[in-house]
């Protein structure tokens, strides 16, 4: 049996020791939702949509849609731990996607900054990064064309189950 060196063990406790206080804050943040019960939908505009993948780690989230088909019934939610203007990029991603910031408090959240259409990108080295104005700490992203057809505007509200 190989023992671990004594970097690769520090690493491993770090990383470990890292993953418990994000999931320890995004289950005892206000205005987010305990991964215990992440929700499986949301209603905007009287319409109720599932949601297909839901990003809670930081690995999630990195990877995002990349390499994803995407239809139109796909949908993603980022949780974040915290209030930010988080980033976005379309790297590997093989549609257009509509891109929603959200300031939620417990199961209901109200729309602070959209992107429609943002094109995906086959580059990492030249996509477009896309930031929020306002801080939000969940976003979701939807197949193009998703804000439009569903009236998600700045100031809409948006109910989670």
């Amino acid at each position: 049996m190989r023992l671990l060196s004594p970097r690769i063990a520090l690493a491993a406790a770090v990383a470990l020791a890292v993953a418990f206080y994000i999931v320890y804050a995004i289950s005892t943040t206000p205005g987010t939702v305990s991964l215990t019960s992440p929700p499986s939908s949301f209603t905007v505009n009287g319409r109720t949509f599932g949601i297909t993948y839901i990003a809670a780690s930081q690995s999630s989230r990195e990877t995002g849609l990349m390499n994803t088909k995407i239809t139109n019934s796909t949908t993603m939610l980022f949780l974040f731990p915290s209030f930010g203007k988080y980033s976005f990029w379309m790297s590997n991603v093989n549609s257009s996607l509509d891109i929603i910031w959200l300031n939620v408090s417990g199961r209901i959240g109200d729309v602070v900054y959209v992107v429609r259409d943002a094109p995906g990108c086959s580059s990492s080295v030249s996509c477009p990064v896309y930031q929020p104005t306002s801080p939000a700490n969940w976003v979701i992203e939807a197949k193009g064309g998703f804000s439009a057809h569903n009236g998600v505007v700045v100031g809409t509200t948006i109910h989670f189950k």
